[in-house]
This record gives structure tokens, C-alpha cells and sequence, in this order.
């Protein structure tokens, strides 16, 4: 599979995926960057924004499995993973999986379950394996995660999400409220009960997604690209507002990332434009804030967004030569 083909692919999903889910169609192109990067995607927003409706779409569309995690306070990790039960006719245990076995999981309002719960899903997201009763089970391939979470202020019962586990999201981001054209569709669709809400249709065959997150791997890019991208990432840590800047991990996300928002748009190469379009989303929630700063009511995202104000781009005719 070659680039022309992952863009159409893409093309033919967001169109499924933006007739059934009323959301900017950036923000749902951001999201299926971070499947295509082979990365997880942590969605913020206050309920009814049809943060579920995403997921289970994105599935539907790409033919994959899904299941539907509900976080809640009193959640255990054997019922995120499964747990080993003990057959009475073979006399012995058996493993049996939990809901984490699928191709794409929902982990909805995740920081409503305690951190020990929520750290269940650290090993899943690293290694795509879990491991019961000191036996080791691989998930399904692929595997990727939409985590969505209310805004901690948003009512009690919430749990921070630990800075290692965010880390682990490539891409953090808000759908939004909809449009007034959205939302008046939303009205027409709860006026119509007789009609079903539009169904998204598979597009492409489950045993094609992982060839799809390998096409990123052939986009190239240019040497100055890669030194723009590792001094935004220093720019973070050597700001006085921060605490704690983005990590190396992060460092190599925003790479993986622009590689494969290139891919959406049908090019074999990275410009300027594709590491700053992702900075937000790739970047904001990795960086831990001073005291200070979170007195001064600082934002991430003013952080983020004067560090890409701050440092130097690279000319677009440079990173163009790879197109040759």
C-alpha cells in the first residue's frame, strides 16, 4: 500500500465518520492521525459532545472490533484486563479476557476510576499486552485507544490522569459543541424517532489497517524539519513556566505524528505546517506547569502556542525538495 492509497482510505473514512458524528472534521482528521501514528488519543470535553458516537464510528469505518469500557470509582484492573477462573471439569484456571481485547477500546471517563485502575491500561497502551497472574497476553492487532474524560473541574468523582499515563496519549484534544448547522441536525435527527441515525460503513478491510500504519514509515523528512521539531521540544523545557517540559517520548510522538498527518494529505513528505498544526494536541498535555504559573491562571496552550511563536521555521522550499 502506498501513500496515494492510505489517503484515499482516509479520505473515504472521515466521510463516513463526519455523516454520522456532528464535530469539526480537523478535529476527527487529528484523530485518526494518531491511529495511522500507532498512537492512543485522550478526548476532554463535558458529556453529550458525542465523544462515544467518535469512537464507536472510527471502528465501524475501519471494520475493527470495539468495545466500551465505563470507567467508574469502584472499577477494579481485572475488569479492565480479565482474570484467570478456575474450570472445575479441566482442574485448572483459565484466562478470561476483559473488555481490553479488542481492536479499538473506549475507555469512557476514564478519570472517573482510582489511579491503580487507571494504571491498568499503562502496560496495554505501551507493550499492546496484558499481563494476569503472571502470564502474558498479547491484544489484538491493531490496537488503539480513545480515552475521554470530563474536565476535572466538572463535577466530583474525578481522578488527575498520572503524567506518565497522559504521556502515553498522543494526541489530547477537545471535539467542542457543535456548530449552529450542527446542532440544528441534531434537533432534526431527535425530532425524525422513525429514522435511524445514519449507519457508517466499513471502508476498508480489518486485515488493511495495519498496512495502513505502516505507509507513515515511508514519508520523508527533511533534516530541518527534525531539528524545528527537537528545539520546540527544548523551547518547552527551558521555559520558565514550566515544571516539567515534554519528554523525549513526546519528542518522538510529534515526529511520528507529522509523518502521518502528511500521509491524510496525500504527500510523501513533511512541511512546517503539519508539526504545527499537531503542536496542541501532541504537546500541551505533556507539559507539568510551575506553582507559580498555575497561580497566574497560565495555560498550556499559551505555552505551547508562544514556543512555536518563538522559534524559527524552517523555509517550506528546504522540506519541499523531498517531494523529487
Amino acid at each position: 500500500m502506498d501513500i496515494r492509497d492510505a489517503h484515499g482510505i482516509a479520505e473515504d473514512v472521515l466521510d463516513e465518520v463526519t455523516a454520522a458524528v456532528i464535530a469539526d472534521r480537523q478535529v476527527l482528521r487529528t484523530t485518526l492521525t494518531g491511529l495511522f501514528a500507532r498512537g492512543h488519543v485522550l478526548l476532554e470535553d463535558v458529556p453529550g459532545t458525542g465523544k462515544t458516537l467518535t469512537a464507536r464510528s472510527f471502528a465501524n469505518a475501519l471494520g475493527l472490533s470495539f468495545n466500551r469500557i465505563q470507567f467508574t470509582p469502584d472499577l477494579l484492573p481485572s475488569d479492565v484486563t480479565g482474570t484467570s477462573i478456575f474450570n472445575e471439569q479441566a482442574r485448572d484456571f483459565e484466562f478470561s479476557e476483559g473488555p481490553i481485547f479488542a481492536n479499538v477500546v473506549l475507555a469512557d471517563e476514564i478519570n472517573r476510576a482510582s489511579p491503580k485502575t487507571q494504571a491498568a491500561l499503562l502496560e496495554a497502551m505501551d507493550e499492546k499486552q496484558v499481563t494476569v497472574d503472571g502470564e502474558t497476553h498479547e491484544l489484538p492487532t491493531p490496537f488503539f485507544v480513545i480515552a475521554t474524560q470530563n474536565p476535572v473541574e466538572q463535577g466530583q468523582g474525578t481522578f488527575s490522569l498520572p503524567e506518565a499515563q497522559k504521556d502515553r496519549f498522543l494526541v489530547k484534544q477537545s471535539l467542542g459543541y457543535p456548530g449552529r448547522e450542527g446542532e440544528l441536525e441534531l434537533l432534526n435527527r431527535r425530532e425524525a424517532r422513525s429514522t435511524p441515525l445514519p449507519e457508517v460503513d466499513c471502508v476498508v478491510d480489518a486485515a488493511d489497517v495495519p498496512q495502513l500504519r505502516e505507509v507513515p514509515e515511508t514519508v520523508r523528512i527533511d533534516p530541518d524539519l527534525k531539528e524545528y521539531i527537537v528545539d520546540i521540544v527544548h523551547a518547552t523545557r527551558n521555559d520558565r513556566r514550566v515544571e516539567v517540559g515534554v519528554s523525549p517520548r513526546g519528542c518522538q510522538r510529534l515526529f511520528e505524528a507529522a509523518r502521518a498527518y502528511a500521509v491524510l494529505d496525500g504527500r510523501g513528505y513533511v512541511v512546517p505546517d503539519d508539526v504545527k498544526s499537531l503542536g496542541q494536541a501532541v504537546l500541551a498535555h505533556r507539559i507539568m506547569l510551575t506553582p507559580d504559573a498555575m497561580v497566574d491562571n497560565v495555560k498550556k496552550r499559551d505555552v505551547v502556542e508562544e514556543v512555536f511563536e518563538e522559534v524559527g521555521v524552517p523555509t517550506v522550499n528546504r522540506a519541499a525538495k523531498t517531494k523529487q
